[in-house]
């Protein structure tokens, strides 16, 4: 039963639609205006015809149309050839949608950070004048820079990797402890395909360590263990060796009155730690072996957080002072950033590598090519989430880039996206590459090793 106030509202609301024309009975059936572009049908309810049926801009006339690969296509069905079978569905994932969109957007990145020539850039007043010279420009490319964490290495993805530092293809590399050791414990003993679902008790019982779907026996570490232990020693000794040299030149020159001259000190660091044991493993199947013999630098800042760490825990007892130099390597990675005219990022996975990737990258105001692959999301907070517009916001990634991510693992997308890019062509690319470096100066250490 309504009230007297109730009454008088709702009066108040008639007379108000009343006085602008509107209709009390929404679901009234009745025609619209002759010239609503809606719709004219009378059976239709104007509110309903208004919502559902309301005209739409047009597209503009270069927007692309959504389509997926298409197997009964001429030349599909006939195909022999898996790799132009291959080939034919990477391309049509650009335009399939979703993550598969953005897969062949990653494509094109990549592709683009390979070709960059400085020369695509004009020259402008004001720039350095040694980079005028279009024969200069065309010789100065980008430096890449791929990141992965530990589990790339344990997983299959380690000859996709160890593919792209063999060949050259990559300019600076960021992993973690676990990318570390896993890659030269593999020079020893296997990793093991198991299952996401066995029993961690029992695995435990018998000395199997499980990453994932893959297994581990504790005896594969204890090789690596043992291989590793007396060149922690060899490198402890040769490193009291050499500051003993230091400190007889330091003495000398003090005794000559030379107080201007000090002597470089030699130290450790991860990334020479890292070079001498891919030296020493001296196997063609492990990716610090390419690295170290291509002269790629491998940057690990928490080279203690793993099997290496236990070891030099280990060894500190049995012989203290022993140094690994981490302030070294962070001026080495951070100016491989700022000597560079591009960069291009490759982050597969989060963490330490992917930050450790972009902050050097933030030294010469970001990347100018980026990539991401990994499952992270940005709804917490985590730099490992983070999408590649946030660190734009850093200045980690050029405001003017158009980077990419990938939601997906990476042991699916990241082979796919080699083979359209880096695994194409490799001969010819390797020419195009000849006599290019990724700074000015570097030309100048290239005519002279010619």
């Amino acid at each position: 039963k309504m009230t007297t106030q109730h009454q008088k509202d709702y009066s108040s609301i008639e007379e108000e639609d009343d006085k602008e024309g509107a209709t009390t009975n929404i679901l009234e059936s009745k025609p619209l205006e002759e010239n609503n572009a809606v719709s004219a049908r009378p059976h239709i309810p104007s509110v309903s015809a208004s919502a559902v049926l309301g005209e739409s801009a047009s597209m503009p006339e270069d927007t692309p149309v959504c389509r997926g690969v298409d197997f009964s296509a001429t030349g599909m069905e006939t195909s022999t050839e898996q790799g132009d079978i291959l080939s034919q569905i990477m391309q049509s994932l650009r335009y399939t949608g979703f993550q598969a969109t953005n897969l062949g957007l990653a494509v094109e990145q990549i592709q683009q950070m390979r070709t960059w020539r400085l020369s695509q850039e004009p020259w402008q007043e004001g720039d350095d004048t040694e980079l005028r010279p279009l024969e200069i420009r065309e010789r100065l490319r980008a430096r890449i820079f791929l990141s992965y964490t530990s589990n790339q290495i344990s997983s299959g993805q380690r000859e996709v990797l160890r593919f792209l530092v063999q060949n050259k293809m990559v300019d600076c590399i960021v992993t973690t402890a676990g990318g570390i050791e896993e890659d030269l414990i593999k020079c020893f003993q296997p990793t093991y395909m198991g299952d996401f679902k066995l029993n961690g008790r029992e695995l435990r019982k018998k000395g199997i360590n499980r990453i994932g779907n893959l297994l581990v026996p504790n005896k594969n570490y204890c090789e690596f263990e043992d291989w590793v232990n007396p060149l922690i020693e060899t490198m402890h000794q040769e490193q009291d060796q050499k500051w003993a040299e230091w400190a007889a030149e330091l003495i000398k020159n003090k005794s000559n009155n030379d107080d201007d001259t000090t002597p470089e000190k030699f130290v450790w660091t991860p990334s020479k730690f890292i070079q001498r044991l891919g030296l020493e493993i001296n196997n063609e199947e492990s990716v610090l072996y390419w690295a170290a013999k291509n002269g790629i630098p491998v940057f690990c800042p928490a080279l203690t957080d793993g099997s290496v760490g236990d070891m030099l825990y280990f060894h500190s007892y049995k012989r203290p002072g022993f140094i690994l130099d981490i302030a070294e390597d962070i001026r080495r990675i951070n100016d491989l950033a700022v000597r560079s005219h591009a960069t291009g990022m490759i982050v597969l996975g989060g963490g330490l590598v992917k930050h450790h990737t972009c902050n050097a990258n933030l030294m010469r105001n970001g990347a100018n090519f980026s990539v991401f692959i990994n499952t992270g999301q940005e709804f917490d907070g985590s730099d490992s989430g983070a999408s590649p517009d946030e660190a734009i916001s850093w200045g980690k990634i050029r405001i003017t880039a158009k980077p990419v991510k990938v939601c997906c693992d990476a042991t699916i997308v990241f082979p796919l996206i080699v083979s359209q890019t880096f695994a194409k062509d490799v001969e010819q690319w390797k020419e195009e590459v000849k006599g290019t470096a990724c700074y000015i100066d570097d030309l100048d250490c290239l005519a002279k090793t010619a």
